[in-house]
């Protein structure tokens, strides 16, 4: 099922060599993504920035996630300040599941990224938030901020690169990229029975729950013949024709 453990970094002493830090930028890209994806049909949890590394993975371990993915962007050693460019995903070696969502998200990357062939995924055991996480999961290192043409590509692309992220969760849980929109009220209304509210726009795909007659859902996208709801807390498809939309 698709539920996002989303873990923003919260490193503001990280300046970026343009200004701000990544504590700021990371969770501004964060803010950009969270629509994309709760429109898809990703239940998304999202650290604050008021915790840290160690902090966020105890969040992560209590819930029942299916990823967690950790946003980050670079940073080179002081002997090549401003001097490195790239983007680096890292995983977990020996995790199945945390190198497809790694390939993924380099694959997707690479499109929009200036310097594609700088764009690598990376097996690692020594960073906290891919060794530690109960779930499968991946840390994005997303370009160098100590670099000037890399700072200025993520703080001025953020929407491109909110929406390469968001496309490579959802490619991973199987799901469509759905465009954001302004959520709205509707009603089920069904001339018996209860609507069931499923992981995937599919007949086939798993119930999260069932909604009773004349329930009011906060409607957030639609596919194809279905709606992208939210109700109890959970978000999830319907079809659409058993929703009135206010």
């Amino acid at each position: 099922m698709p539920f996002l453990y989303l873990s923003p970094s919260t490193q503001e002493a990280n300046e970026y060599v343009t200004g701000g830090s990544e504590e700021y930028w990371m969770n501004q890209l964060a803010d950009q993504m969270v629509p994309w994806l709760e429109t898809s049909g990703v239940n998304v949890t999202r650290n604050s920035p008021a915790m840290t590394a160690a902090s966020s993975i105890r969040a992560s371990n209590a819930g029942n996630y299916d990823f967690h993915l950790a946003l980050h962007s670079n940073a080179a050693p002081p002997n090549r300040y401003g001097q490195v460019r790239g983007t680096d995903v890292y995983y977990y070696p020996g995790s199945t599941d945390g190198l497809r969502m790694a390939e993924i998200i380099a694959d997707n990357l690479r499109q929009i990224y200036p310097l594609p062939q700088r764009v690598r995924t990376v097996a690692t055991t020594g960073i906290g938030e891919v060794r530690l996480t109960r779930a499968p999961s991946v840390l994005l290192e997303l370009a160098y901020h100590d670099n000037t043409a890399d700072a200025n590509w993520i703080t001025g692309n953020l929407p491109a690169i909110a929406r390469s992220l968001a496309e490579s969760v959802t490619e991973y849980f199987g799901l469509p990229l759905v465009a954001p929109q302004t959520p709205r009220p509707g009603t089920v209304q069904l001339g018996y029975g209860s609507l069931n509210l499923r992981t995937a726009p599919s007949t086939g795909a798993a119930i999260y729950r069932q909604i009773p007659n004349g329930a009011t859902v906060e409607i957030l996208g639609q596919y194809d013949g279905w709606f992208t709801v939210r109700y109890g807390g959970v978000i999830g498809y319907t079809r659409s024709e058993f929703i009135t939309a206010a």
